[in-house]
């Protein structure tokens, strides 16, 4: 039988959990992050869309050594771990003095990347195992909290560059001892539920029951031998690709469209607000409507954000920008809540902190898309080919995702 107990010990946990990523999400505020390289070492956007890519890459290798790292030492040392990590990690950064871009890669993207990419497995993996019931809401809210960091956090980050008493090498050091605070704590406060705690059991919906299914634990060798989970993975990387592009130059987009700085700075957060809200809606969808009717939802309305922003840049329109940004956002959120869910829902719990970090490897083939896109605005100069690009991955996701069915 369920206890009270139990189920207050497990909102408890997603309270903690959510705040946990709301810290750790910042890594995605980079958009404001670059600013004080580009302006005091001159570095190109090449440069730094290299390392926003780069972050991604140690992001999900984070996330897939977290994995492990907690099945030998638990969640309470690993997350201490991660803390030290993003701490050291920062806390350089805000050190550097050399115009030599290799040592910005070895701060922020290698180390504090590593350091938020095990955090944010352990973190997802502890919550969601009190929440067998509700794993798309359980993910939605704590994606949540991951994707509206930039706004919450970037506009204090922001203000802290321009303190002349603090400027942008101690607001870095800050932010890095601020989220190892917070990851410490977390490490403290979150467990994985005991053999004597009793939940909820899943529910079976009428409307989902083909979706809503664990036939049984795939291991990830078995996993990755399985055909549907190739075409869920190149899926969620071409639908994730928008999105990542879309964060590398979001203020430089909307600057490019007339907007002013501050207000290119406000859009970078309205877009985390969108993120944040799509990664919610995606979970409460997930649970209600299932896997089919959820993914191409996203999808669609990828390929609408996509064409909306498309619009927008060659019309040199403000107002659809900022639309587009607010639809990029919303279909960029539904796809950590897809992965995680779909791994949990096709392939399993026992596995699912290893078989999940694997399935968001498709983040490194979204970022590395994303450096394409970049180099494709280098190129041409204009924000039209990047976009037109994502389109057509869009609408070839859409024809991927019509193939997958349950493995």
């Amino acid at each position: 039988m369920t206890t009270k107990s139990n189920l207050n010990k497990r909102w408890i946990y997603l309270i903690s959990g959510v705040f946990t990523m709301l810290f750790s999400g910042v890594l995605y505020a980079w958009s404001i992050l670059k600013i004080p390289f580009k302006s005091n070492f001159n570095w190109s956007d090449s440069v730094l869309a290299f390392n926003f890519t780069l972050t991604m890459c140690f992001f999900c290798l984070g996330a897939f050594f977290g994995s492990l790292i907690c099945k030998k030492l638990g969640t309470r040392l690993t997350l201490i771990i991660a803390g030290a990590l993003v701490a050291i990690g920062f806390g350089s950064t805000g050190l550097l003095s050399s115009e030599i871009p290799y040592l910005l890669y070895l701060t922020y993207a290698i180390l504090a990347g590593t350091g938020i990419g095990i955090s944010y497995n352990v973190v997802v993996a502890t919550v969601n195992a009190w929440f067998p019931d509700k794993k798309g809401f359980s993910s939605g809210c704590l994606m949540m909290g991951f994707g509206i960091s930039t706004l919450l956090l970037g506009n204090v980050i922001s203000s802290l560059f321009e303190n002349a008493s603090i400027g942008w090498s101690k607001a870095y050091i800050i932010l890095g001892a601020v989220i190892g605070v917070v990851l410490f704590i977390s490490g403290i406060i979150l467990k994985k539920p005991s053999a004597d705690d009793v939940l909820p059991a899943p529910k079976q919906k009428k409307n989902v029951k083909k979706e809503s299914f664990e036939a049984r634990d795939f291991t990830t060798k078995e996993m990755l031998k399985s055909f549907t989970f190739w075409r869920a993975f190149v899926f969620m990387a071409l639908i994730t690709a928008v999105g990542n592009s879309v964060i590398s130059f979001a203020r430089d987009l909307v600057i490019s469209v007339d907007a002013a700085p501050a207000l290119a700075t406000t859009l970078v957060g309205v877009l985390s607000i969108f993120n944040g809200l799509g990664r919610i809606i995606t979970g409460a969808v997930y649970d209600s409507l299932g896997r089919r009717t959820t993914m191409i939802a996203a999808n669609i309305l990828t390929i609408f954000a996509a064409g909306l922003t498309l619009v927008a840049v060659m019309m040199h329109s403000l107002p659809l920008c900022i639309i587009g940004l607010c639809l990029t956002g919303l279909s960029y959120g539904s796809s950590p809540t897809m992965t995680a869910s779909f791994s949990a829902s096709f392939y399993g719990a026992k596995h699912f902190p290893t078989n999940y970090s694997i399935t968001n490897f498709n983040l490194i083939v979204a970022s590395f898309i994303a450096t394409f896109s970049n180099s494709l605005l280098i190129s041409t100069g204009s924000y039209t080919a990047p976009f037109v690009m994502l389109l057509i991955l869009a609408l070839g996701a859409l024809g991927l995702n019509f193939t997958i069915k349950k493995p």
